[in-house]
């Protein structure tokens, strides 16, 4: 056998070495890329918008403030249908702004109760049967108590349960 060339060792030797500066180059070049990116994100998208600022604050000043939940007794009426076969149960819960306001529900729960069942059995199932239809009543309920417990100590409505039979 012929002895081996010493140019056939020299290019192993120099791709091993190759592929060693190769995966260099490709992580310098990641990194430089990465940095590049990063200083243009802040440098120019991420821009101190006042409006921004303005809307992160009042959010966390909502998110600060608590408010009151009171559960009601479930409501069972005859909707307002015209063979009178159908009923609603409905159980409520009502956001208030504070405890005074609680108190004042409480207070005033037979005016409540009679607001609501009075609303609920003035309303037939076509009046109810959408998504649509359930929000408007819910925003109706928050004006009839707002009425009597007083203007904007009452927020929201939300239905706990809501079964027409």
């Amino acid at each position: 056998m012929p002895p081996k060339k010493k140019e056939e060792e020299i290019p192993v030797e120099t791709k091993k070495k190759s592929g060693k500066l190769k995966w260099l180059l490709l992580i310098l070049i990641l990194g430089i890329l990465a940095g590049a990116g990063y200083f243009g994100y802040n440098y120019f998208i991420d821009q101190d918008d006042p409006d921004q600022e303005t809307q992160t604050e009042s959010r966390a000043q909502t998110a600060l403030k608590s408010y009151e939940v009171v559960d009601l007794e479930p409501f069972v009426v005859n909707l307002a249908d015209p063979l009178g076969r159908r009923y609603l149960r409905t159980t409520l819960k009502v956001e208030v702004v504070d405890r005074s306001a609680v108190r004042d529900v409480q207070q005033h729960m037979p005016r409540v109760r009679d607001s609501i069942i009075l609303l609920l059995s003035s309303k037939s199932y076509s009046d109810i049967d959408t998504m649509e239809k359930k929000i408007q009543l819910r925003n109706e309920i928050v004006e009839r108590l707002n009425q009597f417990i007083g203007q904007g100590r009452v927020l929201k409505v939300y239905f706990s349960e809501f079964v027409v039979q």
